[in-house]
């Protein structure tokens, strides 16, 4: 199973952000807990078909310590094509 993040370039809150994904589910949980990062920032069904956590910069560093593949755009794109979940997001 492996982990992954993209560049750390959406700013928001005085932040440059990432994503952070993996292969399972419960590799993602295992790799955010051990990165220090809460359980509530994961984000996926029913918000997103895609389940991953956005990220600092700074957290990403320290993913990419650990072992987190990083990844250019188009690579985490295809990333997230693979891991989402069909149908697992609610329209309204």
């Amino acid at each position: 199973m492996a982990v992954y993040v993209d560049a750390a370039i959406w700013r928001w809150a005085g932040h440059r952000w990432c994503h952070l994904l993996a292969d399972d589910t419960d590799e993602l949980h295992r790799f955010a807990t051990e990165l220090g990062i809460k359980l509530s920032s994961y984000q996926g069904p029913p918000k997103t078909s895609a389940p991953h956590y956005d990220i600092t910069g700074f957290e990403r560093d320290r993913a990419v310590r650990l072992g987190a593949i990083e990844c250019s755009r188009e690579e985490i794109v295809a990333i997230f094509r693979r891991v989402r979940v069909p149908n697992g997001k609610v329209k309204r």
